[in-house]
């Protein structure tokens, strides 16, 4: 089996109605990107400003913002035109974030995402602002919102400081019950853990240091991160790593049953008797779910090592789960060392294969749990 050759950037879809927050939750990001260089594409013929930068009715055009981030307005249906010149590698971009306008149908942007036959884009997930002291009266003008809030992967309600703590319990368990397994959580002026949608960039040695002072710094030692410091407690993390490999198919039963909340999973697996010449990187968000073959390094020590993200997660039950999906000790150790050639090792493996992302050349297409539940 052939790993992918080349890397995939994350395409995350950030939609939800006008007013809701969408741009505040945008600027966030690119004041607080931590070194990542972030693709921003806006889906609207409006006017928007992103920082100091407005971008008025520029349908399809592309412009600076002056940290390392770029900017297109475009039209839906350049959407693959303008995907394909950001995820060139003279871009050098580590995430794309496209802005849906306050009336676009966010389902059809993942739709989108999720036929491109671009070999450089993976799906980061859909996240829906919702404003929280407008939510009644925004479903009475559109009751397409519980559509959207249906299909989402994570959803941040904003404006949180415009209510009172009864008021916002009612929401918050109104919206989970409209949006299902999804993610739900709360905010202020648009200010979430960057980390929820994307990891920080690993530069080179240097790179960032040597780079001149940008705006994003400035406003960072302004505020002295009095706001930022405790983004971090509105959701939780659990970690799980083992030195005894996977069972292909309980690991595959614990990601169908993942429970509510749990937003994303990534890290590495390791399915022993199931490839032995391949780790797995595994990308979940939401309920996309991708598995990536890599080759093991010669005297690389073959561990299993997940890192689990979300809201109102149980990470202890997490890591019994994982736990009980460890395959059994083997009876002979030599057999550990044996090539994975019995049919009952191959067939273990096709839960896993099926969310592996074929080469253009291949036949067969694996389903998304994402693009199954929207088309649903």
């Amino acid at each position: 089996m052939t790993p992918p050759r080349t890397q995939q950037i994350p395409v995350v879809v950030l939609a939800g109605f006008l007013g809701s927050g969408k741009t505040t939750l945008l600027n966030h990001l690119l004041r607080n990107r931590a070194g990542t260089r972030i693709g921003v594409i806006v889906n609207d013929f409006g006017s928007i400003e992103i920082d100091a930068m407005t971008v008025a009715g520029q349908v399809g055009s592309t412009v600076s913002l002056g940290n390392g981030c770029l900017c297109c307005a475009v039209d839906a249906s350049e959407l693959d035109t303008f995907l394909e010149t950001l995820t060139r590698p003279s871009a050098r971009l580590d995430v794309i974030v496209i802005e849906a306008s306050g009336l676009a149908e966010p389902q059809e942007l993942v739709r989108m995402l999720l036929a491109s036959e671009n070999p450089h884009i993976l799906y980061g997930g859909l996240v829906e602002v919702v404003d929280a002291a407008e939510f009644d009266a925004t479903r009475e003008r559109h009751p397409e919102i519980d559509r959207h809030l249906a299909v989402a992967d994570l959803v941040v309600l904003n404006k949180t400081d415009r209510v009172g703590e009864a008021e916002q319990d009612r929401l918050r368990e109104r919206v989970v019950e409209l949006s299902g397994p999804a993610a739900v959580i709360p905010a202020v002026h648009g200010r979430i853990d960057p980390e929820l949608l994307f990891d920080p960039a690993l530069r080179p040695d240097g790179e960032e240091k040597v780079r001149q002072l940008t705006f994003e710094d400035l406003l960072r030692e302004e505020a002295g991160h009095a706001h930022e410091d405790h983004l971090h407690a509105a959701y939780e993390s659990a970690d799980f790593t083992s030195d005894t490999p996977m069972d292909p198919r309980r690991f595959m039963a614990f990601l169908d049953s993942r429970p509510e909340g749990l937003y994303r999973i990534k890290g590495f697996a390791d399915f022993g008797a199931g490839d032995r010449d391949n780790k797995y990187a595994l990308h979940a968000v939401g309920r996309f779910l991708r598995f990536v073959p890599q080759p093991w390094a010669r005297g690389e020590q073959r561990l299993t090592q997940l890192v689990m993200i979300g809201a109102g997660i149980d990470a202890g039950a997490l890591r019994d789960g994982l736990t009980a999906c460890r395959a059994e000790p083997l009876e002979n150790p030599d057999a550990a060392r044996a090539p994975a050639d019995t049919p009952d090792a191959e067939r273990s493996m096709w839960g896993v294969l099926r969310y592996v992302r074929q080469e253009p050349d291949t036949e067969d297409v694996p389903v998304d749990v994402q693009q199954a539940a929207v088309e649903a």
